[in-house]
């Protein structure tokens, strides 16, 4: 049997009340978009990742340095939530293969309920269209689109509370859509976030603007971000060019087969 995912943190990392915001590869870049500007607004430090035979065998590179695929961030904002007083960051910009999902979301799971964290967030988007991960209805005909989905009545008071109206019937594949049915079955208070995202089928164009409406929404649960409509999108941009130069030099090389490079973001 395949050995299970193992997370490795910073042994003083104290993730008790934590609030953990989950960010895996999304149409139109979106996740990591929000990732990359919540660890730089909020002053956010690595504090360890994720290991397994079946993860890429890669890292990244930024400002010099390596970085694991599957990254933990942490900080300490204020939180409008009760039971969070901080905040746990997952970070990947790695598409994660089906037969990792169960075992990953297992592990993650263990690890947050091991360490007492308060609730989990998890980042994503979809896009209307033949052969999506994400089959939403959505009876919304405005492109800019937020949906919610909770495991727990709590969730859909914080979801309601944040504007976000709730998903209504679809199926939600990958990552979130496994954690988020295992959140239910562990009554673990839990929410996903997804934005509609205009971002082509590949997923190879970022949509800066997707992210900034899950970001806006984020700053009613994170005070310390203090977001201003028209910076933010400017700053989504600029992460969205951080992040299509990081992916196309690191992750994306040349295929010797001439053909297109192919996209980790499925």
């Amino acid at each position: 049997m395949t050995e299970p995912p193992v997370v490795e943190v910073d042994a003083d990392l104290n993730a008790a009340g934590a609030l953990v915001v989950s960010c895996f590869p999304s149409i139109g870049f979106v996740s990591s978009i929000v990732a990359h500007y919540l660890v730089d607004k909020l002053g956010l430090e690595m504090v360890g990742g994720v290991r397994h035979p079946k993860l890429p065998p890669v890292c990244l590179v930024q400002d010099g340095k390596p970085l694991p695929p599957m990254r933990f961030y942490s900080g300490e904002p204020l939180c409008n939530m009760e039971r969070c007083d901080k905040i746990v960051l997952i970070a990947s910009e790695i598409q994660v293969i089906p037969e990792l999902n169960l075992p990953l979301a297992t592990t993650l799971l263990d690890w947050c309920s091991e360490n007492g964290v308060g609730a989990i967030i998890l980042i994503d988007s979809y896009a209307q269209g033949i052969g999506q991960q994400h089959s939403i209805f959505d009876d919304d005909e405005s492109e800019e689109t937020m949906l919610g989905i909770g495991s727990t009545d709590a969730s859909h008071e914080t979801l309601a509370g944040l504007g976000v109206p709730l998903l209504k019937q679809g199926v939600v594949g990958g990552i979130t859509g496994v954690m988020m049915g295992e959140c239910r079955r562990r009554e673990i208070d839990a929410m996903a976030i997804l934005a509609e995202s205009d971002g082509d089928i590949g997923g190879s164009l970022p949509d800066a603007r997707a992210a900034a409406r899950i970001i806006e929404c984020l700053d009613n649960l994170l005070p310390a971000v203090h977001l201003d409509p028209e910076p933010l999108l400017a700053e989504a941009q600029r992460i969205e060019g951080e992040i299509r130069e990081m992916m196309a030099v690191h992750l994306n090389p040349p295929s010797e087969s001439g053909g297109a490079p192919s996209s980790m973001y499925g």
